[in-house]
């Protein structure tokens, strides 16, 4: 008799596989590469696994897969122009899927993506980026909503001020004729001088 398959299928396999390969990481375990970033002077390295970077990254893939016919095996990975904490993000970003930055540098970290060619990480800033503009533009609507409720609430009482104001102009010579304002004008005053 035989009988139906069925599937087994774990949802915590890949968090943990992820958390295991962070831990191996961080304590420099089975590490077959060493990345070399510098920027400006400053210059680290990281010890990391060529599956994962392979994984995430079409750059480091392309390098990995590239190198048996070149060189062989490749143990070590400069990357020139790229910002230390960046590139640290960056691999917190592949081996655990989140990473916690500043604001202001999220344009780093996706110019650091599309350089890396991570389409996750790439992807997130991207989301995020449009988020933010999403909430900047609500509170640019949310503070003309008030300026416009405020300047129609204060409107509203001095409308025939106003429109007082616009018959007259306080400066106008037709406002205060003591000040020897012609009624000729200037036409008249260019006769008197030929």
């Amino acid at each position: 008799m035989e009988s139906n398959p069925v599937l087994l299928e774990s949802k915590s396999s890949p968090i943990n596989l992820l958390n295991e390969m962070q831990q191996l990481r961080l304590l420099g375990h089975l590490c077959d590469v060493t990345v070399s970033v510098e920027y400006q002077g400053v210059r680290a390295e990281f010890p990391a696994h060529k599956a994962v970077l392979a994984a995430t990254s079409k750059f480091f893939k392309e390098v990995f897969l590239n190198e048996k016919a070149v060189d062989g095996p490749r143990s070590n990975v400069f990357l020139n122009e790229v910002q230390v904490a960046d590139f640290a993000s960056f691999l917190e970003f592949v081996y655990t899927a989140r990473v916690e930055v500043e604001e202001d540098r999220v344009q780093r970290m996706l110019e650091i993506a599309e350089k890396l060619k991570c389409l996750d990480l790439s992807e997130t800033c991207f989301q995020l980026k449009k988020q933010m503009l999403e909430s900047v533009l609500l509170e640019l609507q949310n503070f003309s909503e008030s300026q416009n409720s405020e300047e129609e609430g204060a409107a509203h009482p001095s409308v025939v001020a106003v429109a007082e104001a616009k018959r007259d102009p306080p400066d106008s010579p037709m406002a205060k004729p003591g000040r020897g304002a012609s009624p000729e004008g200037p036409a008249a005053k260019s006769k008197e001088k030929a």
